[in-house]
């Protein structure tokens, strides 16, 4: 279960103050550590995928490709934050092939020739994308990854649009009390320019790239 805190940037400023901070409310924060990724969208081109409430991902960062597959949304609880998000994922090695049988085994892949019945895949859209990350660190020990992503949006090769998104990835053998996840949500929805986001990274592309296209 993929379990993160999502928040919308109004500019780079809030990103900036969060790769210098030394802490986010009680937790210590790890010197940051920038990556360039390339995340490449998948379906079907009869969106089987997005049918089931599905989203595939293949990530290539340093050489390395994974894919990811993101399920639909868990049920929110009276006591979630606002920026609370959890939805089952499951991840796997790949290559930059969008054709599965290109790739190493795995459940990941398994999961997605099913997810598409077998058929052909085809990219969607392409998120290009610098993302600065951080450990967070609790008492000593590490209990999530605050990541700053500053994207741009591509569709059949042309930018779409922007986006500025702060995430904070969760461990998922958490052993996080609710104050203390309480705790790191108020301290980052108390910074200026930020906002709870409860779309993901991918709705909020295709918003923009419906935008555009309108």
């Amino acid at each position: 279960m993929e379990i993160e805190l999502k928040y919308r940037a109004r500019d780079d400023a809030v990103l900036a103050r969060l790769a210098a901070a030394a802490t986010l409310g009680p937790a210590a924060l790890d010197p940051p550590r920038t990556f360039d990724e390339l995340d490449r969208y998948l379906d079907t081109a009869d969106g089987l995928l997005a049918a089931a409430r599905w989203a595939c991902r293949l990530r290539t960062r340093g050489g390395r490709t994974v894919i990811s597959l993101k399920g639909p949304a868990a049920a929110e609880r009276p006591s979630d934050p606002a920026a609370l998000h959890r939805r089952p994922e499951v991840e796997g090695p790949a290559t930059t092939a969008i054709d599965p049988a290109a790739w190493p085994s795995s459940e990941a892949r398994e999961q997605l020739i099913g997810l598409a019945r077998g058929g052909a895949l085809v990219e969607r859209l392409v998120l290009a994308q610098r993302r600065t990350e951080r450990a967070v660190r609790l008492d000593g020990v590490r209990v999530g990854t605050l990541s700053l992503d500053r994207t741009e949006v591509l569709r059949a090769g042309e930018r779409r649009g922007g986006l500025l998104v702060v995430e904070l990835e969760l461990t998922t053998d958490l052993a996080l009390a609710s104050s203390s996840l309480d705790a790191l949500a108020d301290a980052l929805g108390a910074l200026d320019g930020l906002e709870p986001d409860p779309a993901t990274k991918l709705e909020l592309a295709l918003e923009l790239v419906a935008d555009w296209d309108a």
